[in-house]
C-alpha cells in the first residue's frame, strides 16, 4: 500500500490539466498580446525613417552654418550655435522682418481659410440632411475638389486666374461688369484673394464630409421633439446640432489648422518659387530661404521655430478643449 501511493500521486500530477495547460496558456497569451505590436513594427520603423530621422537631421542642421559651400558633405559645416535662430527672430533685420511678415500673412490666411471651410462645409452638411431628389449626385459633386489631385486642381485655377484670357476676369469683367478692368490675380494684393479662394475651394469638402458623418450620430427624435415644442431651424441648429458636433468640430478645426498652416503645394503650384508679398506663406518662405538663397542652416532654424509654434498652439488648443469637455460634463 505504501509503495503504490507515491506512484498514484505522481500519476495524478502528470494527468492534472492545470499543470500541463499552464505554460501553454501563458505562451498563447503572450502571442495574443505581442502579435499586434509585431504587426505594427514595420509601420513604426517606416515612420521613424520617413519622419523622425529627417526631423532630427533638420534640427542638427539648424545649428550649423550650412550653405552651398558645404552641401556636398553637410556634416563638415561649422557649428553656428544659436546664430541661425537669432537671425531668424531679429525682427529689425531684413531676414527676421521678412519672416515676421510671412508669419502674419500665414496666420491671417489660416484663420480665414479654416473659418470659411468650416462654415461652408457645415452649411452644406446640414442642408444635405434633408431628403430630396438628386441628393446622392450632389454629395458626389461636393467631394470632387477634395478628390482631385492637388496639382491638377491648382493648375486649373492658374489658367482661370490668367489676366487676358482667364475665366475669372471673363465672368467678373466682361459678363458681370463688376470690375473696371481685368485684374491681376497672381501678382500684387489680389494674390492673397486668389490663394484664399483656391484653399477654401479645395478644403471645404473635407469639412463637409466630417460634419456630415457627425450628423449621422444625432438622433432624429431630438429634432422631432424640438419641432413639436416650436423650435425653428435656427434654434435647432444652436441647441441641438452645434452642441452635438462639439467633439467633431474640435478635431476638424485642429486638422484644418495644421493642414492650412503647413500648406506648401497650393501656393507653390499657384505662384511658383517666388510668391507675391501679399501671399508669402511661411512654408514657401522657408523654401525660398533654404533652396533659393542656399542658406540651409537658416531655413532649418525657421522650420524648427515653425514646429515649436505648431506644437505650442496644438498643446494649448487641446488643453482648452479638454477643459471645456470636463466643464460640460
Amino acid at each position: 500500500m505504501t509503495a503504490t501511493a507515491p506512484a498514484a500521486e505522481a500519476t495524478v500530477r502528470k494527468s492534472s490539466p492545470g499543470t500541463a495547460r499552464g505554460p501553454r496558456r501563458r505562451t498563447g497569451r503572450l502571442r495574443r498580446v505581442g502579435l499586434p505590436y509585431l504587426l505594427l513594427l514595420p509601420a513604426l520603423l517606416l515612420e521613424l525613417l520617413v519622419h523622425l530621422v529627417p526631423m532630427v537631421i533638420g534640427i542638427v542642421m539648424s545649428f550649423k552654418e550650412l550653405t552651398q559651400f558645404y552641401i556636398r558633405d553637410w556634416s563638415t559645416a561649422p557649428w553656428a550655435g544659436l546664430d541661425n535662430y537669432s537671425v531668424s527672430v531679429d525682427f529689425d533685420a531684413p531676414v527676421g522682418k521678412a519672416l515676421l511678415h510671412s508669419f502674419l500673412v500665414t496666420v491671417a490666411f489660416t484663420v480665414l481659410s479654416v473659418g470659411l471651410c468650416w462654415l461652408i462645409g457645415t452649411a452644406a452638411a446640414v442642408f444635405m440632411q434633408d431628403t430630396f431628389r438628386g441628393r446622392g449626385l450632389l454629395r458626389a459633386l461636393f467631394l470632387v475638389p477634395y478628390a482631385l489631385p492637388v496639382y491638377a486642381a491648382v493648375i486649373t485655377w492658374v489658367f482661370m486666374f490668367q489676366h487676358d484670357n482667364g475665366l475669372v476676369n471673363h465672368v467678373l469683367h466682361d459678363q458681370l461688369g463688376l470690375t473696371d478692368k481685368p485684374s491681376f490675380w497672381l501678382i500684387g494684393d489680389n494674390s492673397f484673394v486668389a490663394l484664399l479662394t483656391v484653399s477654401v475651394w479645395k478644403g471645404w469638402p473635407f469639412a463637409f464630409l466630417i460634419v456630415m458623418a457627425g450628423l449621422q450620430n444625432i438622433p432624429r427624435e431630438l429634432y422631432e421633439a424640438a419641432a413639436l415644442d416650436g423650435a425653428g431651424m435656427v434654434q435647432q441648429l444652436r441647441r441641438i446640432t452645434l452642441p452635438s458636433l462639439r467633439l467633431v468640430n474640435q478635431v476638424l478645426v485642429l486638422v484644418l489648422f495644421l493642414w492650412t498652416f503647413n500648406d506648401f503645394n497650393t501656393p507653390y503650384v499657384l505662384f511658383g518659387k517666388s510668391a507675391p508679398e501679399a501671399a508669402d506663406l511661411i512654408s514657401v518662405h522657408i523654401y525660398q530661404a533654404s533652396f533659393v538663397t542656399w542658406n540651409f542652416g537658416t531655413g532649418s532654424a525657421m522650420s524648427v521655430l515653425l514646429l515649436l509654434f505648431l506644437l505650442v498652439v496644438t498643446g494649448v488648443y487641446l488643453a482648452l478643449t479638454s477643459r471645456g469637455r470636463r466643464t460640460a460634463q
